[in-house]
């Protein structure tokens, strides 16, 4: 697997169809590249503004064979992501970030050990392998705590806040029979992230900390800069590069962090690709997240990372896209569209950033 980087002409391949691979591949666009995506879905997002598309079960080896005959790098859009298909891929082409990112950001568990053995602070947590440890954990960590699954749980799916006793046979039944993690409640102040890439030279640049603000457990707003300190803004980027570093992802990381009232900065969960918090880098940076993950994994100069304004970006939840034509008449707003065909509650359908000018 060659190091050199990977000339405008080639074909990224992006292993997943949803917007985070159709923003990827606008970006590679724009750079020259050819983009080929693999999804099981017809019509998917990133297939639509690509010129070749495999729809296929992530499973299916001999899709996948063919798939890398036609790439020359591969990267995925989303973290849960069968690892067996990453595996398989990478026995016959780069595939940026690799298995090690993949296997931690999967597993909470997994993640919650990896952070916590850096030396990097984390919440309270305790591993619940079956419903019959939790009355354990609870003893250990004490109410109120979120039982979470250790697996393919986002958006606040699979999860489960515990306050009182009567909380904790709902708890069972929501996360069921599969393994969880028991993490203690964190009354923060602010819920904030970083984005940092690195590139296959080691090269490592950070994007400026950012808030994020949800609605019912799904990201709605991110506001940009954050309201930290200095040195805590500091801080919070020096953990995405410790983290980026020891992972040692050639690509892209999201880290989220809770900010406390004295002042700490806890690392919630990390994601191993461009994330909802960094859409804003699109209009308010000379280079988005996704033209860094590009430059990452094809082996280009990382971009600038300074923002050239401030910014707050509101994702269009459900029915909120109803509203497109107003915001593509408001002055200044920037709409982003993911082309899904129907608005579900809960489903991303786009989002619109708003720009103001950047504080100092």
């Amino acid at each position: 697997m060659t190091t050199s980087p990977l000339p405008p002409g080639g074909t990224i391949g992006i292993l997943g169809g949803g917007q985070l691979g159709r923003m990827t591949a606008q970006a590679a666009a724009r750079l020259g590249y050819r983009i080929h995506v693999f999804c099981p879905d017809r019509d998917s997002p990133t297939a639509q503004v690509t010129d070749r598309a495999t729809v296929a079960p992530y499973d299916d080896v001999a899709a996948l064979g063919q798939f890398a005959a036609s790439v020359d790098v591969a990267t995925y859009e989303f973290e849960n992501i069968p690892h067996d298909t990453v595996k398989a891929l990478s026995q016959w082409v780069p595939v940026r970030p690799g298995l090690k990112a993949l296997s931690v950001c999967q597993d909470r568990l997994a993640e919650k050990n990896f952070i916590s053995g850096l030396g990097i602070s984390v919440a309270p947590y305790r591993p619940v392998p079956t419903p019959n440890a939790l009355a354990e954990a609870l003893a250990e960590i004490a109410s109120p705590a979120v039982l979470k699954s250790t697996r393919m749980g986002y958006d606040g799916k699979a999860q489960a806040v515990i306050r009182d006793p009567e909380d904790v046979a709902t708890a069972r039944d929501r996360i069921g029979e599969q393994p969880a993690i028991l993490e203690g409640f964190v009354e923060f102040e602010s819920e904030i992230s970083v984005i940092a890439v690195r590139g296959p030279d080691g090269a490592i640049a950070c994007y400026p900390p950012v808030e994020n603000r949800h609605r019912d457990h799904i990201l709605s707003e991110t506001i940009v800069p954050a309201a930290l300190p200095e040195a805590q803004a500091r801080t919070a980027m020096s953990i995405a590069n410790d983290l980026i570093e020891a992972l040692n992802v050639v690509g892209l990381l999201a880290v989220e962090m809770f900010h406390t009232a004295d002042g700490r900065l806890l690392v919630n969960e990390m994601a191993p690709r461009p994330h909802n918090s960094g859409h804003w880098t699109l209009d308010a940076c000379a280079t988005s997240q996704f033209e860094q993950l590009v430059r990452a994994i094809c082996g280009l100069p990382l971009g600038a990372v300074d923002r050239h304004a401030d910014a707050v970006m509101t994702n269009l939840i459900g029915a909120d896209v109803d509203a497109w034509r107003d915001l593509l008449a408001e002055p200044g707003a920037r709409l982003h569209l993911y082309g899904k065909a129907e608005a579900r509650p809960g489903r991303k359908m786009g989002h619109v950033t708003r720009l103001a000018p950047k504080s100092v």
